[in-house]
């Protein structure tokens, strides 16, 4: 039977700030990549987070970001290579202390924001979080795109490493996404959505921005948790892979 992890970026509320509908996502999915309080998040936060997901059996991951609440870890920033190495260990080991507390195993990582999608491209940065990771936790999978700087660095350095795809973005014809706020960066309809998602899994393919299909390999597949449309997004995409005869699991 195939099978296919679901995954979304959770954990991201703080103070009194609520984003997302964690509960009834984690419901839905097999794997969370909790925010450990660099672009979102806080100690509370993540607690909560951390015991929600170990409760109901879905599988942790660290999703650390840039230092940038304000922005939400989306805006590009210029770090030494030291800088993310060391924010790399910092984040890894707050949320694993939270995972110890609760008798829970922290088993991937997924980088956030502007730091994973510059990454992808720069090899350097890409470097610089494997090198993190590595000396944090080096049992972590990685979460990244196929084809990316971050695969062929962690697969070089001998770190586990699981392809992502998105049900809810646009891709271009390089296989990045569409940044966001430019036309067609955002899919709306889960429906939609589901069909892409059922394509990159049984095809090993995904329609860009320009009609063109292009190669993608699919390990997990994300959900973003912030969008007001996940519950939906997650719903729609488990159903038609459950109807597919696909059967959701952690990678």
């Amino acid at each position: 039977m195939k099978s296919i992890d679901i995954n979304s970026d959770l954990g991201e509320s703080f103070g009194h700030y609520k984003i997302g509908c964690d509960d009834q996502v984690l419901d839905l999915i097999s794997s969370a990549n909790i925010a450990c309080g660099f672009h979102a998040s806080d100690p509370v936060t993540m607690d909560r987070t951390v015991l929600a997901a170990a409760e109901r059996g879905v599988h942790i991951g660290a999703h650390p970001g840039f230092p940038d609440l304000e922005g939400f870890g989306r805006r590009k920033m210029f770090l030494s290579p030291e800088e993310i190495k060391c924010s790399i260990i910092y984040q890894i080991g707050a949320l694993e202390a939270f995972c110890s507390a609760h008798f829970a195993i922290l088993c991937h990582i997924k980088p956030h924001g502007a730091l994973y999608n510059m990454a992808v491209k720069d090899e350097d940065m890409a470097v610089a979080i494997v090198s993190g990771i590595l000396s944090a936790d080096p049992c972590l999978t990685l979460l990244a795109p196929y084809g990316s700087c971050l695969q062929k660095v962690a697969e070089k350095a001998g770190l586990p490493f699981a392809a992502e795809v998105f049900a809810d973005r646009g891709y271009m014809d390089d296989g990045s996404l569409v940044p966001r706020g430019q036309p067609g960066a955002m899919i709306t309809d889960p429906g939609e959505a589901a069909d892409r998602v059922l394509r990159m899994i049984e095809e090993g393919v995904v329609r860009t921005v320009t009609g063109k299909d292009i190669p993608i390999r699919a390990d997990s597949v994300c959900i973003h948790g912030d969008s007001p449309q996940a519950v939906a997004f997650a719903k729609t995409v488990r159903e038609a892979l459950e109807r597919d005869g696909v059967s959701i699991r952690p990678f």
